[in-house]
């Protein structure tokens, strides 16, 4: 469990690119003065969570949470919402603290156990309270959990052999969209060694 791109003074906002699901993410806009702070906090997914072997069994998994997002959400494209002090004792949220959401349309409280995997859940309930003691206020009772974000990166990894290309030559697939990374350093970071690869071809 990691966070990930956290927005100063920002705000959750909506991201979905098809009907009848929910996708959320972050941005802060220059001036970075919203109320509150916003950051994804992600569970590691890997393919055997998948639930098949089909080079495209992440892309069902994706879409699946995402249309429990919408579901839990009651529709009308609201995003499912809950309180941290309620989520770590699987209770339904029943309206805000202190921490008014921010995401538009708006959100629908309830319980996100319901519609997020067991294993993501419960590693994000085990996960809170330390990240709290490393930041303080992270886990404070009445910040909101909004689900879900669900496009950190890519469900699909391309191809690629040891020189970095992928079976069509002169292609090098490499960072978050190619499935090679799973945020902006990681990106970088494998950017800069399919750089070096090309190099070594040239």
């Amino acid at each position: 469990v990691f966070s990930f791109c956290v927005c100063p003074g920002g705000q959750v906002v909506a991201a979905a690119s098809e009907e009848h699901r929910v996708v959320t993410n972050g941005m802060s806009e220059f001036a970075r003065d919203k109320e509150n702070i916003n950051g994804a906090l992600l569970v590691n997914v890997t393919p055997e969570d998948f639930g098949g072997d089909n080079p495209l069994a992440g892309i069902a998994f994706q879409r699946d949470l995402e249309a429990a997002a919408y579901q839990a959400g009651q529709g009308n494209y609201l995003a499912p919402a809950q309180r941290v002090e309620d989520f770590l004792v699987k209770r339904p949220s029943t309206g805000p603290g202190r921490v008014i959401p921010s995401y538009r349309p708006g959100v629908t409280w309830t319980n996100l156990w319901d519609c997020l995997p067991d294993f993501v859940a419960a590693s994000i309930a085990e996960a809170l309270p330390i990240l709290g003691r490393k930041l303080k206020g992270y886990d404070q009772s009445d910040a909101v959990l909004t689900a879900v974000e669900s496009r950190s990166s890519s469900p699909v990894r391309l191809l690629r052999n040891d020189d970095r290309q992928s079976p069509i030559q002169g292609l090098y697939p490499c960072g978050e969209g190619g499935g090679w990374a799973g945020g902006i350093l990681s990106a970088a970071a494998d950017g800069m060694r399919c750089a070096e690869a090309i190099c070594k071809q040239l």
